[in-house]
């Protein structure tokens, strides 16, 4: 393992602690971050922004996974040269998937309102995060130079997606946080163990070499 890769790990590494530590803060009570802004919020699922938000949270959401995952295996099975490619990324977005359902028992955390399942952390923005993070590698292996703006558009997700969770009242503002906390410590875990990162350059030099 090369010293940039040693780094990248180390990141995800602290990124997961920090996401646990996050978890067993706030396990047994809300931060007072997250008691203001819900108490701030309270009843808005019912108000047009609540409304606007339940739409946004249909999209931006647990299907975003599914239709990449179906994007990565249409484009192995037409492309062999990439085949392994996609399937390592296919890899990385089912781990990064797997936190909200690994993790979540774990905690325990209730919902600010009444709500079925549990809430940390928030599973509508794992998927999103999960999703902009692969979307984010493959674009560094298959098309470099939309890398910068599938980074914003994947961060500019993330925030609406959690936004409009937060606006619904059915996640405090840690739970969303830990989301993506878990996703890019999973995510530089794997996608580093499975060497997708650093990304390749178009003469096949590693972009940290």
């Amino acid at each position: 393992m090369t010293v940039p890769r040693v780094r990248w790990v180390v990141t995800g590494v602290v990124l997961l602690a920090a996401f646990v530590a996050l978890g067993l803060l706030v396990d047994r009570q809300p931060l007072q971050l997250d008691t203001e802004v819900a108490n701030a919020l309270r009843g808005q699922d019912t108000r047009p922004a609540g409304l606007v938000a339940g739409v946004v949270t249909n999209v931006l959401g647990p299907v975003l996974p599914w239709v990449l995952g179906v994007a990565l295996v249409a484009l192995g099975l037409r492309d062999r040269s990439n085949r392994s490619v996609c399937v390592r990324l296919a890899v990385v977005l089912v781990l990064c998937r797997l936190t909200s359902v690994a993790f979540k028992p774990v905690f325990l955390r209730r919902r600010p309102r009444e709500y079925p399942d549990l809430s940390y952390p928030s599973g509508h923005v794992v998927a999103v995060a999960s999703t902009g993070l692969v979307v984010v590698l493959a674009c560094g292996w298959l098309a470099p130079r939309f890398v910068q703006w599938a980074a914003g558009i994947a961060a500019a997700a993330t925030v609406v997606a959690a936004a409009c969770r937060i606006v619904l009242g059915v996640h405090w503002v840690t739970d969303t946080v830990g989301a993506v906390l878990a996703v890019l410590g999973v995510g530089l875990v794997s996608a580093t163990a499975l060497r997708l990162v650093p990304f390749r350059e178009p003469d096949g030099r590693s972009l940290d070499e």
